[in-house]
């Protein structure tokens, strides 16, 4: 429901000692480096007060008045909030469909480089054989990071764009910024405010979204416009050129999204991603807290106009001819499946690709309506002129596992059957499938077929689906099923205790059913596969990179009363303490029969995982001569991994659990970061060989970009370290340059 990371990187801190690698039967590779530099911290900038009202989540410690949770129950809303306008969708001009952007060669004008968000770039400078030159050409500070008291959940995310002379960014906390893409030096900085009460599971910003104005004059404020979706729920438009609030735009620069949502406390729902704007409509989704309660908040979808910034149509899945905003004590269906993930917009086809979690309570779905199954960890195609659905593929049915997509799907163009190109839609999932789409209708490009899934669930009144989907025409990021004989410790004994936890647990292969009377092997894990880090692709190769991950869970639902005595209990509880079951792991699952356990597969005592290295891998897939797989290792060394936490210094290329995705180049190379070990890479295309790395200040959990400037090529990170993973957490955006190209 709620964007799945890995549950304990602990768990994941892996050691690698000579035998793993043989063990782990793939090629070592790589080497690394340490950058040094450093520019000024941020400087002062405009900034944006919210002055919530009661019932909004940056207001509210806990929720008050009589319980909402039941699906057409009242409840306190964000009825006194000030209305900023919405508009009937039948005065909405009408929207003729533009072209996909196409960014300058040597921008990055999107989250995934362009509208088709395949995180190409066609910049060359940079190749396999000069990219060992590469060095530090500076280095910027956000100043976004956890003060003195507070509990880290730091964790940046974070990929900037470039669109002519700036660099636009965000830091964990929301604070939007411009820079000068040679040197780094801050143009702007305009302070949002965030207070550390709205931040959820994790402070991210994954990026902000570029808009060019239609209305507003070439020359005048707010004709180039960045746009962000924040923590505490607001959608803030800038001027792209000061930073001011764009005067026009919703309630004087910002919307509240809290309109409709009733009920909620800080940092239950919040938006991470960068929001798509297609034909001139701003949609906007958010994360709602994993394991909670069955009545969370909504996971309604809304459309804004991008102009103006008023509300134009929402799909509540389970109203889905009601398009309107709720107003009084109305809201939208709460507990529905929510979307995370970023959204992919297609201009042409006036569509927006949804990436769907499942509902409220992940591991149980008993009290679901047929029309949240129908949705879930699905990709939904909404119109954007209507807000209504035109086609939906699901890639899990009746998930109770946790397998959300996480990933932003790519559009490509693949061959027809009359040798016409087809518009594509790739989507990757958590379980290591990877789906191939018509994105006109949903309907699998590369062959897909049901087979029967493990038996109908041992929970009563709670069957699961007696067939799921597989993708039969695209290699899978997975390996086999588990076996008590691959279990692994660092010793006969951590071994024998992972085989006695093996054969403790319920285990049929993948889709295991949860269980009560004990625990069950979930793998993929909810971090398996590949998550937000997404795909790149290569239009001129035809190579389609995937980092993935191999990280199976260990989870039990408890009674209630078992919960209870585990102290249980939701965010919104006013008896709540951090630790008391929260967005990743044990959960209260409030409203339900059940609470959840969940933790790693691994020997508690070492925190190894139980199954054998590698934990994650990168792959490489010839689009173009029959998905195949080209080339295909570990990714991650155990240099800042090892047994306790500790670090062992060793350089073999082992693979870690990774977060972050890459971008391939023109030149011929991958970057990627992602890893536990604190490292970027440049990997040879069409070879897989590392060429260059270098050591970051903070773990790269993030998208890395690549620009043009001056007429030089420069890659960045965000080295921003995360909590999760137990990366070390910085506010460091490390950009990277050939020797004579430094700012």
């Amino acid at each position: 429901m709620r964007r799945s990371h890995l549950l304990a990187t602990a768990a994941c801190a892996t050691l690698a000692w000579a035998p793993l690698v043989a063990n782990a039967q793939f090629a070592p590779a790589g080497s690394g480096g340490a950058p040094t530099s450093t520019v000024p911290g941020p400087g002062n900038g405009s900034s944006s007060s919210f002055e919530p009202t009661e019932n909004t989540p940056a207001a509210k410690s806990r929720f008050s008045g009589p319980s909402p949770y039941a699906p057409q129950a009242p409840g306190v809303n964000a009825a006194n909030l000030p209305d900023i306008g919405s508009m009937d969708p039948n005065d909405v001009p009408q929207m003729v469909p533009q072209q996909s952007a196409n960014p300058a060669a040597g921008d990055w004008a999107a989250y995934g480089h362009d509208d088709s968000q395949m995180r190409y770039s066609p910049l060359s400078e940079i190749t396999p054989q000069n990219a060992d030159q590469l060095k530090v050409a500076f280095v910027y500070h956000t100043g976004s990071h956890p003060r003195p008291g507070q509990t880290n959940k730091w964790a940046a995310e974070t990929t900037p764009i470039k669109v002519g002379d700036g660099l636009y960014m965000c830091s964990a906390q929301n604070d939007i910024m411009k820079l000068d893409p040679t040197t780094g030096k801050e143009i702007w900085r305009h302070n949002i405010n965030e207070k550390y009460e709205a931040i959820p599971y994790t402070a991210a910003c994954k990026g902000v979204t570029y808009f060019t104005s239609s209305q507003v004059p070439e020359g005048q404020p707010c004709h180039n416009r960045i746009l962000e979706g924040t923590l505490d729920m607001r959608l803030i438009a800038v001027d792209a050129a000061t930073g001011n609030l764009c005067p026009n735009f919703g309630n004087g620069g910002q919307v509240n999204l809290m309109q409709g949502m009733g009920e909620s406390v800080p940092g239950f729902v919040s938006m991470t991603t960068p929001p798509p704007i297609v034909n001139g409509v701003v949609v906007v989704n958010h994360e709602v807290l994993d394991g909670q309660r069955r009545w969370a908040p909504s996971g309604v979808i809304r459309g804004y106009d991008a102009e103006s910034g008023k509300f134009l149509w929402a799909w509540d899945v389970n109203r889905p001819d009601d398009h309107s905003q709720p107003t009084g004590n109305n809201h939208y269906s709460r507990g529905t499946p929510n979307s995370w993930a970023a959204m992919t917009g297609d201009n042409a086809l006036g569509l927006v690709y949804v990436p769907t979690g499942n509902s409220a309570s992940d591991y149980y779905s008993a009290l679901r309506s047929d029309a949240e199954n129908k949705v879930s960890s699905a990709v939904v195609a909404l119109d954007v002129k209507t807000g209504s659905p035109r086609w939906v593929f699901q890639t899990v049915h009746k998930d109770v596992w946790d397998y959300d997509i996480g990933s932003q799907a790519t559009l490509m163009d693949m061959p027809g059957p009359d040798g016409q190109p087809v518009p594509a839609l790739i989507m990757p999932t958590k379980r290591g499938q990877t789906f191939v789409l018509d994105r006109r209708d949903g309907k699998p490009i590369l062959p897909v077929e049901e087979r029967p899934a493990p038996s109908p669930g041992v929970i009563p009144g709670d069957p699961r689906s007696p067939t799921q989907p597989w993708s039969t025409g695209f290699p899978a990021l997975r390996v086999p099923d588990l076996k008590e004989k691959d279990m692994w410790g660092m010793s006969p004994i951590d071994q024998l205790f992972c085989r006695i936890k093996f054969r403790r647990a319920n285990y049929v292969g993948e889709f295991t059913p949860p269980s009560v009377d004990k625990p069950w092997i979930e793998y993929p894990g909810y971090n398996g596969g590949s998550d937000w880090g997404s795909m790149s692709y290569d239009p001129q190769s035809g190579i389609l990179i995937a980092n993935w991950n191999i990280t199976p869970m260990y989870d039990q639902l408890v009674t209630r009363k078992k919960a209870d005595q585990l102290g249980l209990m939701p965010v919104d509880d006013p008896n709540y303490k951090p630790g008391g079951g929260g967005a990743e792991g044990n959960g209260a699952m409030d409203g339900t029969p059940y609470g959840i356990v969940v933790t790693p597969f691994w020997d508690q005592y070492t925190g190894m995982m139980c199954n054998r290295p590698p934990y994650g891998m990168i792959t490489a897939i010839d689009m173009k001569h029959g998905q195949k797989v080209l080339w295909q290792h570990p990714l991650g060394t155990a240099r800042a991994n090892g047994p306790w936490g500790l670090p062992t210094g060793l350089p073999w290329e082992i693979g870690t659990p990774n977060n972050g995705g890459s971008v391939v180049t023109a030149g011929g190379l991958v970057f990627i970061a992602a890893a536990t070990d604190n490292q970027i890479r440049a990997i040879d295309e069409h070879t897989g060989k590392v060429v260059w790395s270098a050591v970051l200040p903070g773990g790269g959990q993030a998208n890395p970009m690549t620009y043009e400037a001056n007429g030089h090529q420069y890659v960045a990170i965000m080295a921003g370290g995360h909590h999760f993973m137990m990366t070390p957490v910085s506010d460091q955006l490390v950009v990277y340059a050939l020797p004579d190209h430094k700012g």
